[in-house]
């Protein structure tokens, strides 16, 4: 057997380049192959075949059809642990690359040095260097493997051992697993460890291309597996060969404290990225304060622990965030994490990995209430904005924010917000409180724009029409048109709506448009402000979740 190598090197960092007109704008810049094991040897130990049915493994037979229908029960890869688990086949490789692994993490940071890696893409049969862009698109879903674009990141599995090959099982591209030999059980069968989902696999063999349920194990963690409350021991290398194991996702075990958070290389206030680690479930994305709401963080590329955040004041340098997992609810109840840039950091962290302590704030809620949801902006007119949201289990009633500050205090599911100036945008959350006067965290933002004043102007209202222009499982592309109802010329234009569900706006064209929770904010581009009377412009969208959701209520202000 031959010995597996590392991964491949990932240097992130912030760099300027000339945007379009008289701006500048900040990209991020990943100086690595996405492939992710840039320098590593081919596998050419390690492996465990898709086990669909015992019978059909004496060979090790494992055809492209049937990866392919596996693909589809992939691609819709469900939030919570699975009980009934994953039956795949197993490699291993010898450590996380310098300075990341596939989640964005540094090895030293991980909570755990057991850990494993997921398949960054599922195409039987196709075993080319980089088959889609990372991060996959959504007209890619089906190409997508357990890693999902860094979703399952931060998560726990729990790995049984499983049977021996007694033949070849190298993982060729386009050969069967475990060939001219069988698969046998042997006093291995059963060890158990849990394990943290720290990277992703690309490679370019049948491991990580036609076997969805494939993982890529540490080598040092392979006698560490437990049998009867004891490591194996002498499993690795004599009694390896890449075998056979059951696994499922799980909560992180014996989990205490609370999560940690510290600033990656090159980490400045014009750059403000962290890494979030010791998660109780996984990490689904990251919100910061900006001293008005909440705003949905951007993950760096597909790393999916990694995420750049703003100040919660304007240019400052401290920072308040809320972290979802990967079953979309707030960590803690919606605790909140305000934590400082260190001054080690004022020209860019040096270190790989910075930590930073961190003050929990009350506006994750005292008491045990559910936020109130769907949160909803259901009318506007040049001075006031009417919203409603869901019912929360408990609640006396509800106090109503705008820009993060109390402008109501209801006992009702609706509110309508007066005395505002006309053509100016709001945030609003809402929280709810019981008759002890425990509250809950805050709702998801919904983002409401009042009309322009018909003064002078002559009216200026419009409509918004969705169209779903194609679907796949997990996602869907939309269009939407803005049509100009008024007398005159529009000078800019705003659309907004909340999800029902877990939809979320992965790339947009043609506006410029931001999601925070549920709530979506959608405006023109220096192109397309100008609406004539009677005239109407178009966007459009990539999203993943249902497209059942698609709204269909959208709301509209022009100015």
């Amino acid at each position: 057997m031959s010995p597996t190598g590392v991964r491949g090197d990932r240097e992130v960092g912030p760099v300027d380049v000339p945007g379009i007109g008289s701006g500048i704008q900040e990209v991020t810049v990943i100086n690595a192959p996405l492939a992710r094991r840039a320098g590593r040897r081919l596998l050419i130990t390690g492996v465990f075949g898709l086990l669909l049915l015992a019978s059909s493994f004496l060979y090790g037979l494992c055809s492209p059809s049937v990866a392919a229908s596996a693909s589809a029960a992939s691609a819709g890869r469900a939030a919570s642990a699975d009980p009934a688990g994953h039956t795949g086949n197993a490699t291993h490789f010898d450590s996380l690359g310098s300075p990341y692994g596939g989640c964005g993490v540094p090895q030293t940071a991980l909570e755990s040095q057991n850990y494993v890696a997921l398949n960054v893409w599922n195409t039987p049969g196709d075993y080319t260097g980089q088959p889609t862009p990372r991060p996959i698109p959504s007209s890619d879903a089906d190409s997508m493997g357990l890693f999902d674009n860094g979703h399952n990141c931060g998560r726990w599995v729990r790995v049984t051992i499983g049977d021996y090959c007694t033949g070849t099982n190298d993982g060729a591209a386009g050969q069967a697993f475990c060939r001219n030999g069988n698969w046998t059980s042997d006093k291995y069968n059963g060890a158990s460890l849990d394990m943290l989902v720290a990277d992703s696999c690309g490679d370019t063999n049948a491991w990580c291309r036609d076997d969805p349920y494939h993982l890529d194990l540490v080598t040092h963690s392979l006698n560490a597996y437990e049998l009867s409350g004891r490591p194996v021991a002498d499993m690795y290398p004599n009694h390896w060969n890449n075998r056979h194991i059951s696994w499922s996702f799980i909560s992180a075990p014996d989990y205490s404290g609370d999560i940690s958070i510290g600033f990656v290389k090159n980490a400045a206030t014009w750059w403000p990225t962290i890494d979030v680690t010791h998660l109780p479930n996984g990490i689904h994305g990251v919100e910061y304060y900006d001293g008005r709401a909440w705003v949905a963080a951007d993950m760096i590329s597909d790393l999916g622990q990694q995420y750049k955040i703003g100040p919660n004041s304007s240019s400052g340098s401290s920072y308040t965030i809320r972290v979802r997992d990967v079953d979309g609810k707030l960590v803690q109840g919606g605790r909140t994490y305000t934590f400082a840039m260190p001054s080690s950091c004022s020209s860019g962290c040096a270190q790989t990995y910075t930590g930073v302590s961190y003050t929990t704030g009350g506006s994750g809620g005292s008491g045990s209430l559910d936020p109130p949801a769907s949160l909803t902006v259901t009318g506007t007119t040049s001075s006031s904005v009417s919203l409603s949201w869901s019912a929360s289990p408990g609640a006396v009633g509800y106090v109503v924010y705008r820009d993060g500050r109390q402008v109501g205090d209801t006992t009702g599911t609706s509110f309508t917000d007066s005395g505002l100036s006309a053509s100016t945008s709001y945030t609003y959350t809402v929280k709810a409180h019981d008759s002890s006067g425990g509250t809950s965290a805050a709702s998801d933002g919904a983002l409401a724009t009042t009309r322009s004043s018909t003064g002078g102007g002559g009216s200026s209202g419009c409509t918004v029409t969705t169209k779903l222009v194609n679907s796949w499982p997990g996602g869907f592309t939309a269009e939407v048109t803005v049509t100009n109802t008024g007398t005159s010329t529009s000078s800019r234009w705003q659309v907004g709506w909340t999800w029902p569900g877990d939809q979320k706006v992965t790339t947009a064209w043609s506006t410029k448009l931001t999601q925070s929770g549920s709530a979506v904010a959608a405006s023109n581009v220096d192109y397309n402000s100008a609406i004539p009377p009677s005239g109407s412009t178009t966007f459009g969208f990539n999203a993943t979740g249902a497209s059942s959701g698609l709204p269909g209520n959208p709301v509209c202000t022009l100015s």
